[in-house]
């Protein structure tokens, strides 16, 4: 995959990254009516042990997001389709402290499931892990039964690495190293 590089929001040094179909970017105002609708959907939140977001607690997701980006240099973007425009979800790049590394993660609509938009939009992050952040591995996190998000993982080209508790909620971490990325990438 090639991403190309569009320019950072005006004030933000947060790039954004275009897919076949997709822009990730930064988070703005006009993201939170849409994402809070997509949090509403009872099954984004079946494995994540969350629930739904209203407006008030999305706002304060998107302000950590952007936060992570100020502390990590890295962090999630918002989804966006790259020809109507429309907000999808989010994707991108985690590490919360005590995390078995930097995580790749992403949420899609639920209607928009089924359309390889994650893997789509995982992948663009992972190469962004590998050539922009300087990592040599890549995790990602869910549920052991998360079928659908393993299923992503795979995709990505991660592999299963073992078990691990997220929050006290049993979990399962795949990841990818460089070299594998790179050797995938060839």
């Amino acid at each position: 995959m090639t991403l190309h590089f569009g320019p950072p929001s005006p004030g933000r040094q947060i790039p954004t990254l275009v897919t076949e179909r997709l822009i990730l970017r930064d988070w703005r105002a006009e993201d939170i009516t849409p994402y809070s609708r997509m949090t509403q959907e009872p099954e984004m939140s079946r494995y994540t042990g969350g629930g739904p977001m209203d407006e008030e607690a999305v706002w304060r997701h998107a302000a950590f997001q952007l936060g992570h980006w100020a502390l990590r240099g890295f962090g999630m973007w918002v989804v966006r389709d790259r020809f109507t425009g429309e907000f999808i979800g989010r994707a991108g790049l985690y590490e919360e402290l005590g995390w078995p590394g930097v995580e790749v993660a992403w949420t899609v609509r639920r209607d928009r499931w089924g359309q390889g938009l994650a893997p789509e939009a995982g992948t663009a992050a992972v190469e962004f892990a590998f050539l922009h952040v300087g990592v040599d591995r890549v995790v990602s996190i869910c549920h052991p039964d998360n079928a659908r998000s393993r299923r992503v993982m795979e995709k990505v080209g991660l592999a299963l690495d073992g078990a691990w508790s997220l929050h006290g909620r049993p979990s399962v971490v795949y990841a990818i190293t460089r070299e594998a990325w790179a050797a995938r990438s060839v």
